[in-house]
């Protein structure tokens, strides 16, 4: 039987790729509110026509997609997270292809989306309909839940969870996304770090002066650069009080799993145009800090002139937008209380914080028996052992789920899938291998 659902996933080639480059058209980029309607609409009515039970809610922002189909109530539930909302497409001069006119060149397909996150939902739609056409029924009860705030933080989500626990109840989810390594190995990522994003503004006199003014009146430039200094140092140390109390060692266990995950360290170097890594690390120490450990990073600086030639100027207002990365068992709430008390107690109480968007880290056991299944079902699709990583460095509202049922991530990605920036894309063949490793995981999952 699994032999004639992958030769009908084979026979689906076409009309999975019409499928995802129907999606791609779309340009549902959530941050401009572009495309959510009609996108939502597509997927509702794709999944009906497939065979399964379909409702769209609204929420205070963009539409949830519901989707099950009901086999046996003795049977494993799986449920899929997906979300079909996409990062703008900007800078668009360095597409090499309009970003949403998908095209196919040398066995990928490009376009925004590719990757992150519709490759994935045409990958398993295919899989769910392959087995349909040729069982008339899954081997488990499925669930599929597809969002469309994913790229700005999934602030509907929450809510959405929590009024639906038991509609959403399964026993394992497999989640949005995944990619091969440099090595071209395919991994399964056990959950993500979380995050807080905060602006920082220092404002100063109510308007651009002379700059000859800065011997008597304060630059908010300056006190906001200070205020960043005494966030981190230059040794990669993040200096709030108390902002590492909450941080867990890796197990012994964890410590022998990241000696089998490969780094690539001298191709991703290359890649980048770097010549080292923060610190200097490699090998275990590199990937110790990449999944253990968590950081601060500065996504943009804004204040004064900055066009071309000479403008003397001292600005009235200053403004950064900074990041936390964060692991298991910190909170939002509490980074965003000890960033306050840090700058209060260092002197910078005139800096303001606004509060973006945040959620906790999330992940599932290494030693959890569904994480063995989809490894060694891995194993017989692509014909290598998978690598298992434990933790993505970056973030998602993966611990809506992930505290109450296993999460498991793997995709269609790959090393070079450039998602959030031009010229995203997928290796055509792996929505394929993707779908034929779903369909084996569901054959088996009952045993589990």
């Amino acid at each position: 039987m699994i032999n004639e659902v992958f030769r009908r996933i084979e026979a689906l080639q076409d009309w999975t790729l019409n499928l995802l480059k129907k999606l791609i058209r779309l340009p549902s980029v959530s941050a401009e509110g572009k495309g959510i309607k009609e996108t939502a609409e597509f997927i509702e009515q794709t999944l009906t026509e497939i065979g399964l039970t379909t409702k769209a809610f609204q929420t205070q922002g963009n539409p949830v997609i519901f989707a099950e189909y009901e086999t046996d109530p003795d049977l494993p539930t799986l449920l899929i997270y997906n979300h079909y909302d996409v990062q703008p497409p900007d800078p668009l001069d360095e597409w090499n292809s309009p970003p949403f006119d998908p095209q196919i060149r040398g066995g990928k397909l490009f376009g925004r989306g590719a990757s992150d996150n519709k490759g994935n939902i045409a990958a398993r739609v295919c899989a769910l309909k392959a087995m349909l056409d040729v069982t008339g029924s899954l081997p488990v009860n499925l669930k599929y839940l597809i969002e469309g705030e994913e790229e700005i933080g999934s602030p509907n989500l929450p809510e959405f969870v929590k009024n639906n626990e038991r509609m959403l109840k399964a026993d394992v989810c497999f989640w949005e996304s995944g990619s091969r390594n440099e090595g071209g190995q395919q991994q399964i990522i056990l959950g993500n770090k979380g995050i807080v994003c905060v602006d920082l503004i220092c404002e100063g006199a109510n308007r651009d002066l002379h700059s000859s003014r800065g011997i008597m009146v304060k630059n908010p430039a300056w006190r906001l650069v200070w205020a960043l200094t005494s966030i981190k140092d230059a040794d990669e140390k993040i200096k709030i009080k108390g902002f590492y109390d909450d941080v867990i060692e890796p197990s012994p266990t964890e410590l022998e799993n990241l000696k089998k995950i490969p780094t690539f360290e001298n191709e991703t170097l290359k890649q980048l145009g770097l010549k080292s890594f923060i610190k200097g690390l490699s090998g275990i120490d590199l990937l110790k800090r990449v999944f253990y450990e968590p950081g601060c990073n500065i996504n943009g600086l804004t204040c004064g002139y900055q066009g071309k030639g000479s403008k003397t100027v001292l600005p009235k207002r200053a403004s950064a937008k900074i990041d936390f990365r964060l692991v298991p068992n910190q909170k939002p709430a509490d980074i965003i209380a000890k960033l306050h008390n840090h700058l209060c107690d260092n002197g910078f109480d005139d800096i303001m914080i606004e509060a973006e968007h945040g959620y906790p880290a999330a992940r599932t056991r290494i030693d959890s028996p569904y994480v063995k299944l989809l490894a060694e079902t891995g194993k017989e699709i692509y014909g290598h052992e998978l690598v298992i990583v434990p933790i993505s460095p970056a973030s998602s509202p993966v611990y809506l789920f992930a505290d109450k049922i296993p999460c498991l991530s793997f995709g269609v990605g790959h090393s070079d899938s450039r998602a959030h920036a031009p010229n995203e894309s997928i290796y055509v063949n792996d929505l394929f291998l993707h779908a034929k490793h779903m369909i084996l995981f569901m054959s088996r999952l009952k045993d589990c």
